[in-house]
């Protein structure tokens, strides 16, 4: 009888129950907070299933964040290796066993290596058409405009860092605070695989909750920008009527990736691997011959990159990794800067429609210039539509949502050539 109360006592302590009643140690958070960030993942399902908001994004983080918090599974337990038989001389090792959750293998071969996101540029240059951005090149200044919020959430992250008590740079391995506040800037950028790719060369530490807070922001395109869109604009202009886009060429859009390119590798070398990933996707579309290696890239790589980039987004939705003040002040910088982005590209759209009399811009399609493609271009026509359903606004908002694609990754290549100069 003894030994079968001492083994209901011993399956009570595995189950998951059990594991959410248990107190925090020591500096963490008790299982509560697993609980709570498990509610937390279901609440982004209900986003994504019920409301509609991004649900390529939202479901496989809601996932990610509701099995990661599950007490004892291990989930998203990073790979550990356990070697023997190691001689020094030869370095020959022989390695025994592997453990890791398959989470948390998702996240070390693919985030933490950068690997990801270049192959989510991969697939987002095979989806994406320059055409609406040659059609009207000065659209660009409005994607360069967005990307304004990056360097307000850098100068923001130098600010917190003179707060007494405050630093982002406390714990191990401890990090240069350019190049904390160089990662947590490109937040702004609403582009989640440049955030990463940023992140694990500049501040790995922090890749976690950045990767969070970008992919955060990208799903809430829909709640964060109409608001700030209809507050800065009159219904007078919401209601204007853009002209119809010239025909581009085949040629035309031939020739955009490879010029890209070729300024890249002539002006901007540490922005290759982003663009040059983008700029592919995009010829291999483009050209016509490579159909095959086009539609691999832009559905089943991508499908299951997204798959797995999402379910390791929300594995770093763990309470001990999530519920803490430096986390929640990237969230809350991230915010800032991603509202600046579209704030600047607004403001710039207005200057823009009143100094071009001929052909009048709605300065919706201004907070289209985030990168985050193509949501901010279907919010701002979705905008547009509001007021008028017959506005469409679509195409128009395409060129400066492609332009913020090619403007975070030129953005991150400042940062990447800048900030270890900088910091050095």
């Amino acid at each position: 009888m003894g030994n079968l109360s001492e083994s209901l006592i011993e399956l009570w302590h595995t189950t998951g129950i059990y594991g959410f009643l248990q107190p925090g140690m020591e500096g963490q958070i008790g299982g509560w907070g697993n609980f709570v960030m498990i509610m937390v993942g279901f609440l982004l399902l209900f986003l994504a299933i019920n409301k509609g908001f991004e649900p390529l994004l939202l479901v496989p983080i809601g996932i990610g964040a509701i099995l990661s918090n599950i007490p004892y599974a291990g989930i998203a337990d990073h790979l550990s290796f356990t070697f023997h038989h190691i001689d020094a001389v030869n370095h020959i090792y022989t390695l025994e066993s592997m453990s890791g959750g398959f989470i948390g293998m998702f996240y070390d071969f693919g985030v933490s290596s950068g690997l990801f996101p270049l192959i989510i540029f991969m697939g987002v240059g095979a989806m994406t058409d320059f055409g609406p951005l040659l059609a009207n090149p000065k659209t660009l200044l409005l994607g360069a405009a967005a990307q304004f919020g990056i360097f307000i959430a850098l100068l923001g992250t130098l600010a917190l860092e003179l707060i007494p008590g405050f630093s982002f740079v406390d714990g191990t391995p401890v990090e240069s605070i350019l190049n904390v506040a160089g990662s947590i800037g490109i937040i702004g950028g609403a582009d989640g695989p440049t955030s990463i790719y940023v992140t694990s060369r500049l501040a790995p530490h922090y890749l976690g909750a950045i990767a969070v807070a970008a992919y955060s922001y990208m799903a809430l395109v829909p709640v964060i920008q109409p608001p700030i869109m209809k507050a800065l604009t009159s219904k007078k202009e919401r209601l204007i009527k853009m002209e119809q886009l010239r025909h581009v060429t085949k040629t035309e859009k031939i020739i955009f990736p490879m010029t890209v390119l070729f300024l890249c590798i002539l002006l901007l070398p540490s922005a290759t691997p982003l663009l040059g990933a983008l700029m592919f996707g995009n010829l291999a579309k483009e050209c016509g011959v490579v159909d095959r290696l086009s539609h691999t890239m832009e559905n089943a790589l991508m499908n299951i990159v997204t798959i797995m980039l999402g379910l390791s987004v929300g594995s770093k939705m763990q309470a001990e990794k999530f519920l803490n003040l430096t986390t929640l002040g990237i969230l809350a910088l991230g915010l800032i800067a991603f509202s600046v982005g579209t704030t600047a590209g607004v403001l710039l759209a207005k200057l823009m429609n009143k100094l071009s009399k001929k052909h009048p811009i709605n300065p919706l399609i201004g907070a289209a210039g985030v990168s985050a493609v193509p949501m901010a271009a279907r919010v701002a026509n979705k905008v547009g539509l509001d007021e008028d359903h017959e506005n469409f606004l679509l195409m128009h908002a395409m060129g400066p949502n492609v332009a913020g694609v090619i403007g975070s990754a030129v953005a991150a290549g400042v940062l990447l050539a800048l900030v270890p100069i900088m910091a050095g």
